[in-house]
């Protein structure tokens, strides 16, 4: 079998961009050239790689269980290219926001200082989001906040987190000792569905309570805070994400009848995915 990087990167850029012509323009090569390195791969594999719609390819379950092996031998192919060179390409992370936003600025800028000519992109979204990054191999790595169970994906623990209800100083639960009815009855404002800490707080926290009211889902942990410090409900997150506030005295800590509430972030790649020197370099920089 004489199977060549440029078929594969070729199968690979089809499989992007879903037509030839695409791909052609992607790779600076012809489009002939194009359709006869996947029509010379599909021979020697003996099968058809994409199902065609019209102009359109579709990769189909051939082509599907190729996918992931041909981006891992390329990656291999790129770092081979690159032993020997300063620059061993971008680093490319997926971070849900608490981790995007809170974590990982401190580690990328510890790891900038030993290597300040090593690129990193980091991408921020929900859980979700990541998630999906991560099975199209649009990233090396995510960092989510809960676990994966997507097939396919390899997930480890890779942080403790702890979780914190919070609200204004001057808000009435404090009045009185908390009870699970009175935390049932307070407007809780909460990430959207599909964020790691919804769900974690939803498990942890919600479900113990005879009942909870929204009165608000907002997109990020800054504005939940800024609606928090003006009275308009209560709410919990990392304490990561709080602590200045906590310290200066414009959110308080709501003392709660419950075990400490912690969840555990995690770490995922794609099981096909080829962990690179430079991205294993990186990663040793992600601790506390």
């Amino acid at each position: 079998m004489h199977i060549t990087l440029r078929q594969l990167d070729v199968f690979c850029a089809i499989v992007k961009n879903g037509s030839t012509i695409q791909a052609a323009r992607q790779l600076a090569l012809s489009q002939s050239a194009v359709s006869a390195a996947l029509a010379d791969l599909e021979n020697q594999l003996s099968v058809q790689l994409f199902d065609r719609a019209g102009k359109r390819l579709v990769v189909n379950e051939h082509g599907r269980l190729l996918y992931p092996k041909a981006i891992s031998l390329l990656e291999q192919a790129k770092e081979a290219e690159q032993l020997f060179c300063d620059d061993e390409g971008a680093i490319q992370i997926a971070a849900s926001s608490t981790i995007g936003n809170y974590l990982l600025p401190a580690m990328m800028a510890n790891y900038r200082r030993d290597y300040p000519h090593s690129p990193l992109e980091l991408t921020v979204g929900n859980s979700q989001d990541v998630i999906q990054a991560v099975s199209d191999f649009r990233v090396d790595v995510g960092l989510i906040e809960g676990p994966c169970h997507v097939t396919g994906i390899v997930s480890e623990n890779w942080m403790d987190d702890e979780l914190v209800v919070f609200a204004d100083p001057r808000a009435d639960i404090f009045s009185r000792p908390v009870t699970l009815e009175r935390l049932a009855l307070s407007p809780w404002i909460l990430r959207e569905r599909g964020s790691g800490t919804r769900e974690i707080v939803d498990y942890l926290l919600l479900s113990h309570l005879p009942y909870f009211r929204v009165g608000m889902e907002l997109g990020n942990s800054e504005a939940i805070k800024h609606a928090v410090r003006y009275g308009m409900g209560i709410s919990c997150l990392s304490r990561r994400v709080i602590t200045d506030q906590l310290e200066n005295g414009s959110l308080r800590q709501v003392a709660l009848p419950l075990p400490p509430l912690t969840r555990t972030l995690y770490r995922i790649h794609h099981q096909q995915k080829h962990l690179s020197r430079a991205l294993l370099r990186f990663l040793s920089y992600c601790h506390e």
